[in-house]
């Protein structure tokens, strides 16, 4: 049964307060992005209006920290770099996610000298990598939708009462 059936036929709907947060946690992802190189015209086609990246609750990119729930890291990361996209992903409030896009991100790409960081998971926590050099925007919503998916299955912690991050990052992969 539908929602406008239930809704025309007992005239209220109930749901728990775990499962609203969920579904606009889900459906309202607001992407920080952080394009560093080539990769970052590709993330600006995912969002613009032939992928409609909008259909998935996205397309208010956010180029605040402290508005981003999604970090986009697009590119070539150096050990220059990888203090700023560090720092931005620490202003970010919890509960937050990072996709690496495309394979400089990734795992440094063709890049083998000392100035590239060889994959953004050795300072970051990656929830979804987007392959490609560069990734087609199709890919890129692919993993959005992949993050989509694990934001549905992971309980929504509402207040954490000034835990320490460690445990409230526990809490969440739980």
């Amino acid at each position: 049964m539908g929602l406008d059936q239930t809704l025309a036929k007992q005239g209220f709907l109930t749901t728990t307060i775990d499962s609203v947060v969920q579904w606009a946690q889900k459906n309202a992802m607001w992407p920080m992005p952080l394009g560093i190189s080539c990769c970052a015209i590709e993330m600006m086609a995912f969002a613009g209006p032939r992928m409609d990246s909008s259909r998935f609750g996205s397309e208010v990119f956010r180029f605040s920290p402290r508005q981003s729930d999604l970090l986009i890291v697009a590119g070539t990361v150096t050990y220059k770099m990888s203090w700023v996209v560090r720092k931005i992903y620490d202003q970010m409030p919890d509960p937050k996610w990072v996709m690496s896009m495309g394979v400089c991100a990734s795992t440094g790409g063709m890049f083998r000298s000392y100035s590239v960081v060889q994959g953004i998971d050795q300072f970051l926590p990656v929830d979804v990598y987007v392959s490609g050099c560069p990734p087609r925007p199709e890919a890129v919503i692919k993993g959005l939708m992949a993050i989509q998916d694990k934001v549905d299955r992971v309980k929504p912690v509402i207040l954490d009462y000034g835990k320490d991050k460690s445990e409230f990052e526990k809490s969440i992969l739980a």
